[in-house]
């Protein structure tokens, strides 16, 4: 078959991509292929692609089939209504984050915070562009992620609202602040987890240590010194790993205030004060 058009193109895709989101997947790239529109490729399937099209899409279409995800392929990914650029340097956001930056909103309606591995930025730019009454820091030990996150901070327009710092977790931090939040490494050293994952997340943003929590000593250690009265830390967690993670913060002078469940009803984060 000649592939000549978009539903031509969009059929042969689908027909090589087997996974559940295949529709999505081609779709989306697609989109990406040609600069159209969702609407313009429902619309318009008769619609001729050009022989550069035509290329770039069977090279998106080929890198997916090497399990890169579809927001490598792009190198953005939608969190919380909007468009973050991504890069080798950073972990793709993923939606089940939405409910920890959601629980910090409730608990911290207005002061400072300070977002810790902020990677792209997903979480402290998110906090920011949700609520004017927010300012805060974003810090990472990857210069290479404090470049993207900066990036996205100023194409979201939350500049203004934000400062960066280069270091690991509270080293160097001088100041207070109202909520300390962290989406940290927590994946287990030996755990095994998809090509779509290992390939292309950094390891330094998955890893947490031999058992997965050595991110939450450190952040729990730290946090006291750094938290104004009544201040809230706030960590996104793997799955199984609140008892041990409420067992960690409460050995450091805290207590649970509450939990956020993801979409499939895990606990997701938890958030702490100091007792």
């Amino acid at each position: 078959m000649k592939i000549d058009t978009v539903a031509t193109a969009f059929a042969q895709a689908r027909h090589k991509l087997t996974s559940d989101t295949s529709a999505l997947d081609a779709r989306l790239l697609m989109q990406a292929a040609t600069d159209l529109s969702h609407a313009e490729v429902i619309a318009e399937p008769n619609r001729a692609m050009t022989k550069a099209q035509i290329e770039i899409f069977e090279g998106f279409i080929e890198r997916r089939l090497a399990h890169e995800p579809v927001s490598r392929i792009l190198g953005a990914r939608e969190f919380y209504g909007r468009s973050f650029k991504i890069s080798p340097a950073v972990l793709d956001p993923r939606a089940d984050t939405e409910c920890v930056v959601e629980l910090a909103m409730k608990l911290t309606p207005r002061g400072q915070f300070i977002d810790l591995g902020t990677g792209s930025g997903a979480i402290a730019i998110t906090l920011c562009a949700e609520n004017s009454n927010l300012t805060g820091v974003a810090s990472d030990l990857s210069t290479n992620a404090l470049a993207v996150a900066k990036h996205n901070a100023e194409t979201l327009g939350v500049s203004n609202q934000l400062r960066f710092h280069h270091g690991a977790w509270l080293e160097g931090i001088q100041n207070r602040f109202d909520l300390i939040i962290s989406n940290p490494p927590y994946i287990k050293q030996d755990d095994q987890l998809p090509p779509d994952v290992t390939s292309y997340d950094p390891h330094l943003a998955l890893f947490g240590g031999l058992d997965g929590l050595d991110s939450y000593r450190s952040i729990a250690a730290q946090s006291a010194s750094h938290l104004t009265l009544n201040g809230t830390v706030v960590v996104e967690i793997g799955l199984e790993q609140a008892d041990n993670v409420v067992e960690i913060f409460a050995a450091n002078g805290f207590q649970l205030v509450t939990k956020a469940f993801d979409i499939a009803q895990h606990i997701r984060g938890l958030a702490f004060r100091s007792e």
